[in-house]
């Protein structure tokens, strides 16, 4: 099994974190509910077993616990790939909804980078503020060792634009941490 289990408290949020690239079960508390729908439809499209329990300062805002629950999934993806060996390493995906198309492509490089290009309409969906759709994005990449390109092409509401480009990164992602049937690192250089 590609799994793992992660733990972290900080004096603003306190995670327990478990992810297994091969399925699983999924359940997700961070006591914000659209960022609990995302992380789901993410989980989802990916394939993957995703539980998150995030106790955070959401009297504070939800921006403690959205960025920190991207560095610890993103550690959790760093630790289950290890060396990267015999995983396909690139991922695509378009995903539409309704409107909004949403599009997402990475390399599990080890060299850490975002683009994000998907600008919101509207400063909220529920209680989660959709600014910090790209603070969940860059902590994961950052902590992943991803590179991540996400953009929305087109779209005017941010709950759509939102969710095609979580739908998107699972999917692409489901795509790179696939395994090939060459166990080698797919890299000239021989190592990630």
């Amino acid at each position: 099994m590609r799994s793992t289990e992660i733990m972290r408290e900080t004096r603003e949020t306190c995670i327990k974190l478990f992810l297994s690239l091969d399925g699983g079960m999924r359940e997700i508390d961070t006591g914000i509910g659209f960022f609990d729908h995302m992380l789901n439809s993410f989980a989802v499209h990916g394939g993957f077993g995703l539980t998150v329990h995030c106790k955070g300062d959401l009297a504070v805002d939800g921006h403690h616990t959205v960025e920190d629950v991207g560095i610890v999934l993103g550690q959790a993806l760093a630790q289950v790939l290890g060396g990267k060996r015999g995983i396909a390493r690139f991922g695509s995906s378009y995903v539409p909804m309704d409107e909004a198309l949403g599009f997402c492509a990475l390399d599990c490089s080890g060299r850490p980078f975002l683009v994000f290009d998907a600008p919101m309409p509207q400063p909220m969906c529920g209680q989660y503020d959709t600014s910090l759709t790209v603070e969940f994005m860059r902590a994961l990449a950052m902590n992943a060792g991803l590179t991540l390109h996400l953009k929305c092409l087109y779209g005017s509401n941010a709950h759509h634009i939102t969710e095609a480009l979580f739908k998107a990164l699972g999917r692409a992602l489901c795509q790179a941490v696939s395994l090939t049937a060459n166990q080698e690192v797919l890299s000239a250089k021989g190592t990630l």
